[in-house]
Formats: C-alpha cells, sequence, structure tokens
C-alpha cells in the first residue's frame, strides 16, 4: 500500500525565454600584453589570466566600470565576487544588459536558431553553449565561455566508485535517473540535430560535452525575473551562495544603461547582505532545495541539518478493492494516485501526509466512510483519526518501510559521524557523508513519529466515540448512554 521510494528529477524541463537582441561583442585579439597592465589596480594578479580577460572584455562591452563595486577574486570555495568598497544591504552590485543573456532567443537569433526551433529550450542552449565553446577564438563568447569551469562536484560528474559512497540514498536514484534522461536527450539530438547539420556542427559532441552543457546550465542559470524562468547570465553567475543569506528577493529585471548612449532592460543583482570592502558577495540559490538537491544541482551542500529531507512516497495500490473510490477521493483534495511528502529534519511531518495516509489505509469496518453519501466530507473526517485498525495499519506500515529504507545504506549515522569528525575527506566524500547522514536522520526522526504514535493508539478518541458525543450519545465520563423505553 504504502512505500517510500526516490524522486527522480528525470523529466525536470528548464525553460530559457529570452530577448531577440542578438548580442555584439568586441573581439580583444592581441591584446594579453596589455591585460595586466590595465588590470594591476583592480584584480589580483593570481587570478587567472581568463578571468583577467573575461574582465577587460567586460570593461570594453560597458557591463563593468570603475563604480562597479564588485570584482573577481579568490574565495574559499574558489572564485566569487568581492566587494571594492563598503556595500549596504540591498545595494545594486552589478548589472548586465539584455542583449548580454544567455537563453533560447539568444539562440533563435544565432546560426543555428532554425534548426533548434522545436527542441527543448534547455537542450537549445545546451547546443549553443557547446558550439560557441568549439569555435574557440571565433566565437563572439570566447572570453564567457574560457572562465566556465571544466564541470563541478554534481553527482552527474561522480566516477561509479564515488557513486557507491551514496548507496541506499534517493540522491543516487536521483542522480542515476537524470543521467538516464541527459543521455537518452543526447542520443536523439544528436540523430536529428548534430549529425545531419555538419556545417553548423562540424566539430565531434561527445556524450561528455553535452554533459558539460548540461550541468553548466544546472548551476549556473537564474530564475524568478518577472517573465523568465531560467536564464545565464555572464558576469553575474560568478557569485556565491550563502546559508547567511535567508531571502531570495536579490535578482530583478530593471531599466538601465545598456551602453554609452543607450537604454535597455538590465539584470540588477542587489546584496543581500551589507558587505565591507574585501568581503565576498553572496545570495542565496534556492531556499527549498534539500542538501540532496544541493548536491546535485550545484555540487555542495550546507552543513547545518536544516537542509536534511526525505520525501515519502505513498501511493493507492491499482489492486485495492477501493481504488476507484480512494482515487476520487484524493483527486477532489488535490492529490492523485500517488503523493510526494518531503519531510525535514527538526519539522512536522507535511500538511496532508496523515489524511492520505488515513485514506490509503481504510478498509474492513471503516469502508463505509468510501461511501458517496460520504463523499463530501470524509477528507473533514480524515483530519482525525479514523479507528483504531486504521491508525495501527498506518504506523506499522510507515514504520517498515523507515526500516527497509535504513536497511539500503552501508554505514550508519554513528560511523558516518566518525568519518565527519576524522577529515581529511575530499570535498565528493564530505558530501556523500553529509546527505546520507541527513537522509538516515530523517528516517529515524520518521520512525520515531509513529512509533510514539503506536504507544498512544489505547488513549485516542475515534471517529466512532466523535459521532457517538455529536448525538449526545455518550457522558462525561465517556460512558455510553443507553435511552429507556417509556
Amino acid at each position: 500500500m504504502a512505500s517510500l521510494s526516490s524522486i527522480t528529477n528525470s523529466q525536470t524541463r528548464c525553460h530559457f525565454p529570452f530577448s531577440k537582441t542578438r548580442p555584439t561583442f568586441h573581439q580583444l585579439k592581441k591584446r594579453s600584453l596589455s591585460v595586466n597592465a590595465l588590470l594591476s589596480k583592480e584584480i589580483d594578479q593570481n587570478i587567472p589570466q581568463t578571468v583577467q580577460r573575461f574582465w577587460q572584455w567586460l570593461k570594453e562591452e560597458g557591463v563593468v566600470s570603475a563604480k562597479t563595486p564588485v570584482k573577481p577574486g579568490f574565495v574559499p570555495e574558489g572564485l566569487g565576487l568581492v566587494a571594492t568598497r563598503d556595500i549596504s544591504r540591498n545595494d545594486v552590485v552589478l548589472e548586465v544588459p539584455k542583449r548580454f543573456w544567455i537563453n533560447p532567443d539568444a539562440v533563435a537569433a544565432s546560426e543555428i536558431g532554425s534548426i533548434c526551433s522545436g527542441l527543448k529550450p534547455w537542450i537549445s542552449v545546451a547546443l549553443f553553449l557547446l558550439r560557441e565553446k568549439f569555435k574557440g577564438d571565433e566565437s563572439k563568447l570566447k572570453y564567457y565561455i574560457d572562465v566556465l569551469p571544466e564541470g563541478t562536484n554534481s553527482t552527474i560528474y561522480w566516477s561509479e566508485e564515488e557513486l557507491l559512497e551514496i548507496q541506499g540514498t534517493q540522491l543516487l536514484s536521483t542522480t542515476l535517473g537524470v543521467k538516464e534522461y541527459v543521455q537518452s536527450e543526447f542520443l536523439k539530438v544528436q540523430e536529428e540535430i548534430i549529425l545531419p547539420n555538419k556545417k553548423l556542427f562540424p566539430f565531434t559532441i561527445t556524450s561528455d560535452d553535452f554533459f558539460w552543457a548540461f550541468g553548466m546550465l544546472r548551476s549556473r542559470a537564474f530564475s524568478r525575473l518577472r517573465n523568465q524562468n531560467l536564464v545565464v547570465i555572464p558576469f553575474a553567475d560568478l557569485i556565491n551562495h550563502s546559508a547567511k543569506v535567508t531571502t531570495e528577493d536579490h535578482a530583478q529585471e530593471a531599466r538601465g544603461a545598456a551602453g554609452l548612449f543607450s537604454w535597455d532592460f538590465v539584470f540588477q543583482l542587489r546584496s543581500p547582505l551589507s558587505l565591507k570592502a574585501g568581503e565576498q558577495v553572496f545570495i542565496q540559490y534556492d531556499l527549498k532545495k534539500s542538501n540532496a538537491d544541493m548536491a546535485l544541482d550545484y555540487g555542495f551542500i550546507e552543513p547545518n541539518s536544516d537542509r536534511d529531507a526525505f520525501t515519502l512516497t505513498l501511493e493507492i495500490s491499482e489492486s485495492d478493492e477501493f481504488y476507484a473510490d480512494k482515487l476520487d477521493i484524493a483527486e477532489s483534495n488535490g492529490f492523485g494516485e500517488t503523493a510526494y511528502f518531503d519531510i525535514k529534519y527538526g519539522q512536522s511531518l507535511p500538511t496532508g501526509m496523515l489524511l492520505y495516509l488515513r485514506l490509503l489505509a481504510l478498509g474492513g469496518q471503516d469502508a463505509f466512510l468510501l461511501e458517496s453519501i460520504f463523499r463530501n466530507k470524509i477528507w473533514g473526517f480524515l483530519e482525525l483519526p479514523i479507528s483504531r485498525a486504521n491508525e495501527e495499519l498506518i504506523c506499522r506500515v510507515v514504520r517498515k518501510a523507515c526500516e527497509s529504507a535504513l536497511s539500503g545504506y552501508h554505514t550508519t549515522i554513528e560511523e558516518d559521524e566518525k568519518l565527519k569528525e576524522e577529515g581529511n575527506t575530499s570535498a565528493r566524500l564530505q558530501m556523500a557523508i553529509g546527505v546520507r547522514r541527513g537522509e538516515k536522520r530523517v528516517l529515524q526522526q520518521i520512525d520515531e513519529i509513529f512509533k510514539e504514535r503506536e504507544t498512544e493508539l489505547d488513549f485516542i478518541e475515534y471517529y466512532q466515540e466523535r459521532r457517538l458525543k455529536d448525538l449526545g450519545l455518550v457522558g462525561e465520563q465517556g460512558d455510553i448512554i443507553f435511552w429507556e423505553p417509556k
């Protein structure tokens, strides 16, 4: 009836609406000798030449100037944006004109626009990035492409040996699902777009290349802009995440200067924190993501337990004799045949979870509640315990599912904590330890909730007692009142 299983993001779709203005860029050929002199007072000379050239390109395009309060710098995360002066909370730290934004409309304005028009948005942008990467010095995006990493610590890039470290986790099944999805999309686009258009793709694009592009979009795209879902913003995508930032309203689309004598919509980023000169500028990537989500999308996790989560998957079995009735009730109340409940460490059970569980467990003497006469009231009935048998079945099934899930991990929480304390582990192993430990803690938390509930079963008021009270047939001491005929 009920089961614990993973949530696979293999059906995730990315949308990148964009403007139809074709970007225009200036090439910086044969200028490498002057770069250091130009930038000596601006950015650390230990910064890679690729970043220095990118910064110079941004200057020439008018994206940055002496007034720009941030610059690239070495930070614990690797590369980030550092304040060049004191910055107050909500100060604008950068603006990028719309003509530099990268999404499907930019693809549509390019040479491959016509053949990409029917593709999923993220696939068209992935092909666009790959084409620009392989064009090398001829690419108008050369200086941006040059600063992109060859990969991240996202689990989609992990080796088979590394993936063994997340054995039993929902993260592993999600990762494998995503990899299978991306691989299938690559084979399809290779056959339908890449190979038939050799003039536009005169280079070999491998599965690894396609995964690189997917990982770049997954980790660097912005969302939550007005009329935009996801969009890649060169320069802005250098900014790093911090758990210290607890708001997400840092980015917006605004009217601003797009050049010396022109105006356009710009991507505007404001600092969510007050900073001193030399401090790193941070934003919040996504408050709702779990540590497993962070590991998959960005290649890092947070050390605190706030993002530890486990997804409980509940399903109305087609073999259930009351399948049709239960499905109708679920759909009438915003659920479906399958329901997913994200349970977070230290938080109460999600809204609707107990109601759905009680619905799944309805049967036997309680089945009368599934009759059509109760159809408009049953969801309200399910807010409170129905019967001891119903509540006991819920506890037993959930606890058994937790036990089964916990048995799938190859380490215990105590072993994970010992490894964490010892340190001297790679970033990927630290992530693996953090995610599997977090999932197990949440599973233990779920088990404890229903274990405690089992001890209360004899003291809970069930539907029949509540009904008798409503009819005035139960006395103050809980005894049933029998009326003698006159």
